[in-house]
């Protein structure tokens, strides 16, 4: 009996020592043992090819190309303008500050789609959002009430600008039937000048079978010269092509 006895104490397992007996054939672990995290042991679906797309390196992208125009205005423009006027500081000569393209649309009081066609077309031509410009009073004489829209304009600034006029002056200007050059006396006393174009098909960018209308264009060129000599001089070393 005290054989027996000693035979089975000897196969019955200890509580502490071991566990139940999974399908594995592993047994759970004991108290003072840590469990494997979830992340340990298991490989996660798409793992891996989320590392190696982590490790792609992607090549930084490189400063934007300064305009052709605005090197021309330093390297040509700055010399030829010091020697004309004797100024002694190269910051003295006129800049072009700004170029603002004004669309009026009389006609958008009754059809409000041509609004949204001279948009898509400015900004196709200008490479940048216009603004619509709204009635600021109400005429019942031309049927129109305050606030509604009645046109759109750009103001263009830095490398938008001098793109702006190098396609003008390179590529729409000539594009214009029987072309003879712009008016020279479109001045306003102040070193600015206005330009104004009668269809917006001159530039390549537009399509004329996806145009509503044909519709003109006011371009202003505003400089910072006190005169309109200076003014002109300076719009005509950047190849503005003045009527003679």
């Amino acid at each position: 009996m005290a054989k027996d006895s000693e035979a089975k104490v000897a196969k019955a397992p200890k509580k502490g020592a071991e566990g139940k007996p999974g399908k594995g054939g592993e047994g759970k672990p004991n108290k003072g043992e840590s469990k494997p995290s979830k992340g340990e042991g298991r490989a996660k679906k798409g793992a891996e090819p989320k590392a190696a797309a982590k490790t792609k390196s992607t090549k930084p992208a490189g400063p934007p190309t300064p305009p052709r125009l605005r090197g021309f205005y330093w390297n040509d423009v700055v010399p030829a303008m010091m020697k004309r006027f004797s100024y002694g500081n190269r910051m003295q000569v006129p800049r072009l500050e700004k170029i603002v393209v004004n669309m009026g649309l009389g006609e958008a009081v009754s059809n409000s789609k041509i609004i949204d066609a001279a948009v898509e077309d400015m900004r196709k031509i200008t490479g940048q959002q216009p603004q619509v410009t709204r009635a600021r009073k109400s005429i019942s004489n031309f049927k129109l009430r305050e606030g509604v829209p009645i046109g759109c304009r750009v103001t263009l600034r830095g490398a938008r600008m001098y793109e702006f006029f190098d396609r003008l002056v390179n590529v729409a200007l000539p594009r214009i039937r029987d072309f003879r050059g712009v008016p020279s006396k479109s001045f306003d006393g102040r070193g600015n000048y206005t330009l104004g174009l009668k269809e917006q098909i001159n530039f390549p960018e537009v399509d004329y079978d996806k145009i509503m209308q044909l519709q003109g264009m006011d371009i202003t060129f505003v400089t910072n010269a006190k005169t309109d000599e200076e003014s002109k001089e300076l719009l005509g070393l950047m190849n503005m092509p003045f009527r003679k």
